[in-house]
């Protein structure tokens, strides 16, 4: 099979040269602007997008949001803003990666590969067999047959990469995962840096499942070590 990724940027140059790198195993897909990549999302089946943020028409930012209203294809962001604010407001809208320019063109590629990789993973996990077993951890409830969690029976929205971090932490409540071993797990890639994607991602998941986020009552943080997952205590 054959994937179709779409390369979204005002600058024919950054396009030429991605598409030079991806073309051998994906079929491409180009827009200048996001009015365009909008419409290309729209007309044809597009597994994977990489993304500007700043284009002429819509931007990036502008962009996702309307992807993310409809559709859960991995989102990778490609842009010179390059400041952790940037990276955390990008990511924070459903970006599933964020690279800065410039950029190593093979670190595209095995990006690429890592999203297309870990979505057909939760595809399969999607459609295989039902698991017996829930999740159940105070008011959480993940049904791994549906691939679902619930709080206090609402299901929550996630995103496939915020599923597999619950999924990971929620298999073993009480254990303490390193960023490396999340992302490891998680991307399905050796973690060679130190970057701000896992804490917002884990940020994004507390959004969601805690009563308030800025005292999270599950999901805490390890200062130095990492993430765990647990019962609330009872007060």
């Amino acid at each position: 099979m054959r994937y179709t990724v779409l390369i979204a940027d005002d600058e024919p140059e950054i396009v030429e040269l991605l598409q030079l790198y991806l073309e051998k195993d994906y079929d491409i897909r180009t827009a200048a602007n996001g009015a365009e990549a909008l419409e290309c999302i729209r007309s044809v089946p597009v597994d994977l997008v990489i993304l500007d943020i700043m284009m002429p028409v819509m931007d990036g930012l502008q962009l996702i949001k309307q992807i993310r209203a409809t559709h859960h294809m991995p989102v990778l962001f490609l842009s010179a803003k390059s400041q952790d604010h940037d990276k955390i407001l990008g990511l924070g809208l459903g970006a599933d990666d964020y690279i800065s320019k410039p950029f190593n063109p093979l670190e595209i590629v095995a990006r690429v590969e890592a999203l297309l990789r870990r979505v057909n993973q939760f595809d399969a996990h999607e459609s295989a067999a039902p698991q017996e077993t829930n999740l159940v951890l105070g008011e959480l409830t993940l049904d791994r047959s549906k691939c679902v969690l619930f709080r206090s029976g609402k299901p929550v929205t996630l995103t496939s990469t915020e599923y597999k971090i619950v999924d990971l932490l929620l298999e073993q409540p009480g254990r303490v995962f390193t960023r490396k071993k999340i992302y490891e797990a998680v991307w399905g890639d050796y973690y060679a840096h130190e970057d701000s994607t896992i804490m917002v991602h884990i940020s994004n998941i507390r959004e969601k499942i805690e009563h308030d986020s800025r005292q999270p009552e599950y999901l805490k943080t390890i200062r130095g070590l990492g993430y765990k997952i647990e019962a609330p205590t009872e007060s």
